[in-house]
């Protein structure tokens, strides 16, 4: 009993999808301190400066993060010592690029009214260096799928970041300003974590090679494309609220949004497993091994959400009153989240094409698939608030941005092997049903 227990706890896949609901539930734990402790202009300008920040850090994130793993999993250790190096290298240039920006926008701070964005220009180059060594960790620990320390990465820094938050409240120190500070130190903390346990391999970087940082940045220069993909049109969405509705409207729908975690969970946790399993396939030169799997991951997480969606939109109100507190109670966050939810069957097919495409080295397709994703949401946003003048026509956009860059990845797909969409569902319901067997004891899957 206790050895099948361990099995399960240490399979890949356990570990994968509990680090993010754990860390998921601390994300949703910090939002409730945070939009509890502060007003909702200050919540406001918080979310714009995160939204900003992460944003921009995936130009980091995305041109790295697909690229070491697709050339560092299962290579020789020669080979790995060469892409950890030539990581390090791209990740210090791009760093350094991201700080010298920050830098010189300072210069016209005086010009912005905006706070979200002065915060932005003023702090975000200290982020990004604080950032750097916790961040290539992550990337060395997904390629070498050793996801119990990814768990323990996290823990450490949102651990931390909710210890202080607890701290200041306790003090009757929660501010804005000082919220920003533990931030940093939490992510300081992070960052000297992975350095001492020696998950970072920082001292490879004399291993670079000119023929490594070309190849990852061939690939990196597209795949950032698709990392993109997964939060630049919320911040697009949050720009735009900010400056034509203003903080507190930007509060109400970024509380309603933030509920979304829930279906992030097992898409995050999908595909950190599923990639590499895609590019064994890919380089194995089976195409039909390739579509199969996207199927069985993107329909699974389809078949899945389909009751939790229901079930979270009956009991909305719930979560928004208990995260938020009585003033966004009977606000608009609560529909919010019922938009979203609704629209949530939609998101695991384009993430899994997205993902595909990135593996079978189309990554320049996601690149300008999110180019006109984004210009259908800009669109749709103000077409929506020009009708509705509230946070509901910003949300509406949404399902037409997924069904675009669905059709556009589905298309792109089936130039590689055909396949049919509604195949999805029905590989997904499949490996649901064995699944559920496994879970019984009635059979035993391969993993």
């Amino acid at each position: 009993m206790f050895k099948k227990i361990y099995h399960i706890i240490a399979n890949k896949h356990f570990l994968s999808l509990a680090g993010n609901v754990i860390m998921s539930g601390f994300g949703l734990f910090t939002m409730t301190l945070i939009y509890r402790s502060l007003s909702k202009f200050d919540a406001g300008i918080w979310v714009f400066f995160q939204s900003i920040l992460l944003l921009v850090d995936t130009l980091r994130s995305g041109f790295l993060t697909t690229a070491f793993i697709k050339f560092y999993a299962g290579a020789t250790e020669a080979r790995k010592t060469e892409v950890a190096g030539s990581s390090w290298f791209i990740g210090f240039l791009i760093t350094g690029l991201l700080v010298f920006a920050g830098l010189c926008s300072n210069l016209f701070a005086g010009f912005i009214t905006d706070d979200g964005l002065r915060l932005f220009l003023k702090w975000s180059g200290l982020y990004y260096t604080l950032s750097l060594p916790w961040f290539i960790a992550t990337c060395v620990i997904q390629g070498e799928q050793k996801f119990d320390r990814l768990l323990y990465l996290r823990l450490c820094n949102q651990g931390s970041f909710i210890t202080f938050i607890i701290l200041l409240i306790a003090t009757g120190n929660i501010t804005l300003i000082n919220i920003l500070y533990v931030y940093f130190l939490s992510n300081l903390i992070t960052s000297v974590f992975a350095l001492s346990k020696k998950w970072t391999r920082i001292t490879t970087i004399g291993n670079r090679s000119i023929a490594t940082i070309k190849e990852i940045y061939q690939f990196g220069k597209y795949s950032v494309g698709s990392a993109l993909s997964s939060n630049l049109f919320s911040t697009s969405d949050t720009i735009i609220i900010n400056f034509l509705l203003g903080k507190p409207a930007l509060a109400i729908y970024n509380l309603g949004q933030t509920l979304m975690q829930l279906v992030e969970i097992p898409l995050r946790s999908f595909a950190a497993t599923c990639m590499p399993a895609l590019a064994s396939a890919y380089n194995q030169n089976n195409r039909a091994q390739v579509i199969q799997i996207m199927m069985k991951y993107a329909g699974m997480l389809v078949i899945c959400l389909i009751p939790a969606a229901i079930i979270g939109c009956s009991l909305a109100d719930v979560p928004i009153y208990f995260i938020g507190g009585g003033k966004y109670a009977g606000t608009e966050a609560a529909n919010v989240f019922r938009l979203f939810l609704t629209f949530a069957i939609l998101f695991p097919p384009d993430r899994f094409f997205a993902l595909t495409l990135d593996v079978i080295h189309q990554p320049k397709v996601n690149f300008y698939k999110v180019l006109v994703m984004l210009a259908v949401n800009i669109a749709g946003d103000f077409i929506g608030y020009a009708i509705t003048h509230n946070v509901y026509g910003i949300a509406f956009s949404t399902v037409l941005t997924i069904i675009t860059g669905t059709i556009i990845g589905y298309v792109a797909l089936n130039k590689y092997q055909k396949f049919s969409y509604l195949n999805i569902f029905k590989v997904g319901y499949e490996e649901c049903t064995l699944v559920i067997k496994q879970a019984f004891g009635k059979r035993k899957i391969a993993s």
